[in-house]
C-alpha cells in the first residue's frame, strides 16, 4: 500500500481497514470503534467494503453526516443491493450513517450539539466530533481517490436535486456532469467542512443535495442513485450503459436565499424546480389577523432549488433558494422532466440483490 491507498499494480492486494483484512472479490462491514455511550453500549463507524478482484479507483460515499438527513442512507442501501457490484474494479467504501449519535436520535447534531461538517479534519484529543470528523479523515477519506458526500436540506427545507461543487477544478468538473444531477451549482469551499478537509487531502469530494430532513423522497433517492451509478462507470468501476440519452445539467455560479420580508404566515406560490422572472411573486407573507400581506418578490431570473416549507415565519427567514442560471435555461417542467428521465433508465433493473 502507498499511502493508505491499495497498489495500482496488475496483482491485486487485500484491502485493510480497521484491523480486518479484505480481500479482493470479497466485502465485509467493518465497526470502528469511536467511544462509550453514557451507559456504556459501544459506537462505532461502520464501513462497508466492496474490494473487487480488479484493480481501479478507491471511491467513497458518505451520508448521514448530519445526523438527520437520510436521503443518502437508503441511497447506500440501494447501491449495495446492485448486482454489478460482484464485477467491481477498484474499491468502494461506503458510509450509509457518519454520525450515528444524531442518527438514532433524529437529529443533525452529535450529543454536544456540534455540526460534524464544521469540525474537519478533527482531532484524536478533541471533542467527540472532532474525533469522529479524525476517524472518519483517516480511515476512510485518506483511503480514497474520490468521493460523494449525500445531503438532504435543513429541517423544514427542501432542496431540489442538485449537486455542489469547485466547477472550475477540472476533475471535481468532470464528477458533477458525469452525475447528472439537474443542477451542477458552483460552491465555495466551508471551513471545518469534509469537502475542504478532503480537497486538502488531495481527494476530490462531490457534494449531492436533495430532499429534506427525517423524509424519504423517491425521486432524490432515484436521483442519488443514478448519479452515483453514472459517476462509478465514468471511474471505470462498474460496466453498463444507460438505455436513453444522457441528462444534461443546468449550470449556476451564483445563487441567493430570499427571506421573508415581515413575520406573519407564509403561502407558497413558486413550486420547487420552477423557473421565476425577476420580479415575479414567489409567495406571500400575511398578517395572521387578516391586516395585510406582504409579497416575496424575485430579485433575478432563476430556479428555485431550495425552499422553506414551513407557514409560519418570523421577519428574515430564508424562504426560497433561487440559482442564477445566466445563459443556460430550460423548457417546460424540470420536475416532469426529472421523473421521466428517472423512469426511463430503468433503474429499477439494478435493484435486485447483491451477488453470493
Amino acid at each position: 500500500m502507498e499511502s493508505g491507498r491499495p497498489s495500482r499494480s496488475t496483482e491485486r492486494t487485500a484491502f485493510e481497514i480497521g484491523g480486518r483484512t479484505v480481500r479482493p472479490g470479497e466485502r465485509a462491514t467493518v465497526d470502528l470503534p469511536i467511544s462509550l455511550l453514557s451507559n456504556h453500549q459501544p459506537m462505532t463507524l461502520a464501513v462497508h467494503v466492496v474490494h473487487g478482484r480488479q484493480p481501479g479507483p478507491v471511491l467513497f460515499l458518505s451520508a448521514a453526516i448530519h445526523g438527520d438527513e437520510v436521503i443518502g442512507v437508503e441511497v447506500i442501501r440501494r447501491l449495495l443491493r446492485v448486482a454489478t457490484l460482484g464485477k467491481l474494479r477498484g474499491t468502494l467504501l461506503a458510509v450509509p450513517v457518519v454520525n450515528a449519535f444524531g442518527f438514532i436520535a433524529h437529529s443533525r447534531y452529535l450529543p454536544d450539539r456540534r455540526d460534524l461538517n464544521r469540525m474537519f479534519p478533527g482531532n484524536a484529543c478533541g471533542s467527540l466530533a472532532s474525533q469522529l470528523a479524525h476517524l472518519f479523515m483517516q480511515e476512510v477519506v485518506r483511503r480514497s481517490d474520490y468521493g460523494i458526500d449525500l445531503h438532504s436540506a435543513a429541517a423544514h427545507r427542501v432542496n431540489l436535486p442538485q449537486v455542489r461543487a469547485d466547477l472550475t477544478e477540472p476533475r471535481l468538473r468532470a464528477l458533477a456532469e458525469a452525475f447528472a444531477a439537474p443542477v451542477m451549482l458552483q460552491s465555495s469551499l466551508r471551513d471545518g467542512s469534509l469537502r475542504q478537509a478532503a480537497q486538502e487531502a488531495g481527494v476530490p469530494v462531490l457534494l449531492y443535495e436533495a430532499g429534506e430532513a427525517l423524509r424519504f423522497d423517491e425521486l432524490s433517492v432515484r436521483s442519488g442513485l443514478r448519479g452515483v451509478l453514472r459517476v462509478m462507470r465514468a471511474l471505470g468501476m462498474i460496466g453498463g450503459h444507460h438505455r436513453v440519452s444522457s441528462p444534461t445539467s443546468l449550470v449556476s455560479r451564483r445563487s441567493h436565499w430570499l427571506r421573508a420580508p415581515v413575520g406573519g404566515v407564509f403561502r407558497r406560490l413558486a413550486p420547487l424546480g420552477s423557473r421565476v422572472e425577476e420580479g415575479e411573486t414567489l409567495g406571500l407573507v400575511s398578517d395572521p389577523f387578516g391586516g395585510g400581506e406582504s409579497a416575496v418578490l424575485a430579485r433575478s431570473a432563476g430556479l428555485v432549488i431550495g425552499l422553506s416549507n414551513l407557514p409560519v415565519v418570523n421577519q428574515g427567514d430564508a424562504l426560497f433558494h433561487v440559482a442564477q442560471l445566466g445563459e443556460s435555461g430550460f423548457e417546460g417542467d424540470l420536475m416532469d422532466q426529472l421523473e421521466a428521465e428517472l423512469d426511463g433508465v430503468g433503474l429499477g433493473d439494478f435493484d435486485g440483490p447483491a451477488p453470493d
